[in-house]
């Protein structure tokens, strides 16, 4: 197997382990594309100021859909599984 299917079938695991990830990375770049589109317009707004302002919403979009995956997972973890685990030995 090359190294490109190897890091293909890396990606689509960890993807369906933890579904957040593509979710934040689409919207990363989502948000900078659109800031970058609406660069042409910024006015009188110093480039500076503009790309940071870029880099703060995608990344803050990209840290909530990582603090979001990870409450899904910890839900998953520690009450889900229990949960299921408690009914199984129920019905026994």
């Amino acid at each position: 197997m090359s190294a490109y299917d190897e890091n293909e079938s890396k990606f689509m695991r960890k993807a369906r382990e933890n579904p957040f990830v593509p979710v934040g990375m689409a919207g990363f770049f989502a948000i900078v594309a659109y800031r970058l589109f609406k660069m042409k317009s910024r006015g009188d707004t110093k480039m500076s100021i503009h790309l940071i302002h870029m880099r703060v919403a995608a990344q803050g979009f990209a840290v909530g859909a990582m603090t979001v995956g990870v409450v899904y997972s910890m839900y998953r973890d520690y009450i889900q599984k229990p949960r299921e685990a408690e009914e199984a030995l129920r019905n026994k």
